[in-house]
């Protein structure tokens, strides 16, 4: 071989490796201690403090994460101008918006009417999906099929990952889950191994497990979907009467916020069942309103309305959407989970 050949081709590799240098370097995804002043001792302050990535310090104000990470606010502001930096926050024009809405994943809810609802592909990530009804309507069993749906490849409706499933009413049920699993031909064992559950047991329980899934996440754990089944039930009981309504109101609308950044962060689905009331101040018509009033109502991306109808069916009304028009759906819980026919 000719050494102009050799040249060429060692200059043909080393352009190659510095292509691929610069990819990893591009496709590197900053960390908090890539930050000027952001050591070891700053990030376990910041961890303890509930500050575990890049986006929750760049939202900080300097006096904040002075004192959480102990440092001084000169130190403080230099970490906050290179987060916002790293993370290019700020607008950004509608087409290289709509690029970024082309990641959304899809999972199917396993009836084909109650996916028409919800835009004809089942319910979407980066969203917060609520079912709201009364007991016996079907949101416990959505959530099941959900759990197990979310393991299906892509083509079949599925986003090939796994499911967390955050119990506030002790009402995930292994038995269940391998019947929804049997029906699709799958392995139930293997189906329950990805479903990761946790049984909350007070609504301070209940915040701190939204943590522990950014943990998983990070950790390398392909979660594609969170199920809080119900989202209010410990909200409720603990936060009684008027008086307390308003720290209730507060601190559901942190729950809600930190839910909505976890989908949007992680490109995941979220889905929340929620408790009902009756309205006594109404007369006429249906009586039932979902419990924690417009902070619910404004934080949910999608709001479905269960009931129970003849013949054991069961109807979702869309209430609420950001690009979808009300509509209703008819399906059925078999012993296979949601399906259009019994």
């Amino acid at each position: 071989m000719a050494k102009k050949e050799v040249d060429e081709i060692k200059d043909a590799i080393s352009d190659e490796d510095e292509k691929s240098a610069k990819k990893k370097k591009e496709d590197k995804v900053p960390e908090l201690t890539d930050l000027p002043g952001i050591g070891p001792a700053a990030l376990a302050k910041l961890e303890s403090a509930g500050v575990f990535d890049m986006m929750g310090l760049a939202v900080m104000s300097p006096t904040a994460l002075a004192d959480a990470a102990g440092v001084s606010s000169a130190v403080a502001r230099k970490a906050i101008q290179a987060a916002r930096s790293a993370l290019e926050l700020g607008f950004s024009d509608g087409m290289e918006f709509a690029k970024k809405r082309a990641s959304v994943s899809y999972i199917t809810t396993g009836s084909k009417n109650l996916d028409e609802l919800l835009g004809g592909k089942g319910i979407e990530s980066r969203a917060i999906t609520e079912a709201f009804g009364a007991y016996g309507s079907g949101k416990t069993q959505l959530g099941l099929s959900l759990a197990v749906n979310v393991q299906l490849p892509l083509e079949q409706g599925g986003a090939g990952g796994k499911a967390v499933y955050i119990d506030t009413e002790g009402t995930f049920r292994p038995q269940r889950i391998r019947q929804i699993a049997e029906g699709l031909g799958a392995n139930p064992e293997m189906v329950l191994k990805n479903i990761l559950v946790a049984r909350a047991f007070n609504s301070d329980h209940q915040m701190l497990l939204l943590e522990k899934v950014g943990d998983l996440i990070k950790s390398g754990e392909p979660i594609k979907i969170v199920i809080v089944d119900s989202l209010t039930a410990h909200f409720r009981a603990e936060f009684s009467g008027r008086g307390q309504l308003a720290d209730r109101q507060q601190k559901l609308n942190r729950y809600m916020h930190d839910l909505m950044k976890l989908a949007e962060t992680h490109n995941l689905a979220v889905y929340v069942t929620n408790q009902v009331m009756a309205n006594p101040a109404q007369l006429f018509g249906d009586p039932t309103t979902a419990i924690g009033g417009n902070i619910v109502g404004h934080a949910s991306t999608f709001r479905m309305y269960l009931r129970r109808a003849k013949q054991g069916s069961r109807v979702a009304k869309l209430i609420d959407s950001p690009n979808l028009p009300d509509g209703e759906a008819i399906y059925y819980v078999t012993n296979y989970g949601i399906k259009d026919k019994e």
